[in-house]
């Protein structure tokens, strides 16, 4: 038993910062994460209005909070990112490229259509890939009629991430939880995981959205 296995396969909601406070150093495997990004994104795109609610703490992208990650993490940190939060972070080793095809509003008349998002990629002291993967991967973003959570990640991303930087039974740590995206991906993996969520909505949401993963799989075999 190691000495966060009463952490595992829950999401814990609460303030990630003081969670992570109180987990020991090189505790989980990997963290992935999509933290807000500081733009406090509100889609217009809905004929009908926007269905969410504007994401808590998106006044400002947590960069103070890569210390912590790298911190508790034995293999990797993954932090999804706009490309302005770059000038805000640590370098990272790498910083992926996600080409999601649609491109975004923004500044109709003074700013390049955006593509991609982008996703910054800090190795640890026991890392080593799985499969070695180019810096750009083409994942089609989640439908908006399939949406749960106003900056969803596809799975199948966060699988090829997770795949890429874990073995089976590691852990892995989402410190923003969201819809639960990660954790589906690592049920999936069969990977360990936990992750916090702040908004009690979308821990409701992910929790369902788990369960129901859980027994898809149960199902299948």
């Amino acid at each position: 038993m190691t000495a966060i296995s009463h952490l595992l396969g829950k999401i814990h909601n609460t303030d990630c910062l003081e969670f992570m406070r109180q987990l020991p150093d090189k505790c989980v495997d990997l963290v992935l994460t999509d933290p807000p990004y500081g733009m406090n994104y509100q889609s217009n795109h809905y004929k009908n209005g926007n269905p969410f609610t504007p994401i808590i703490g998106d006044e400002k992208f947590p960069a103070h909070l890569i210390p912590e990650f790298k911190r508790i993490s034995r293999k990797a940190v993954l932090s999804f990112c706009r490309w302005d939060n770059l000038y805000e972070v640590e370098k990272p080793k790498s910083f992926i490229v996600w080409a999601k095809n649609n491109w975004s509003a923004g500044d109709l008349y003074h700013e390049y259509g955006r593509m991609w998002e982008g996703c910054l990629f800090y190795p640890m002291e026991q890392h080593n890939f799985r499969t070695r993967q180019p810096d750009v991967m083409d994942f089609r973003r989640t439908a908006p009629t399939d949406m749960i959570h106003p900056t969803q990640k596809p799975v199948p991303l966060l699988e090829m991430l997770i795949d890429n930087n874990t073995g089976g039974g590691d852990i892995v740590f989402d410190p923003f939880m969201g819809s639960g995206t990660t954790a589906v991906a690592c049920e999936r993996l069969g990977r360990k995981w936990f992750g916090c969520e702040l908004e009690p909505k979308y821990s409701e949401i992910a929790n369902r959205r788990i369960e129901a993963e859980r027994a898809q799989l149960k199902f299948a075999f």
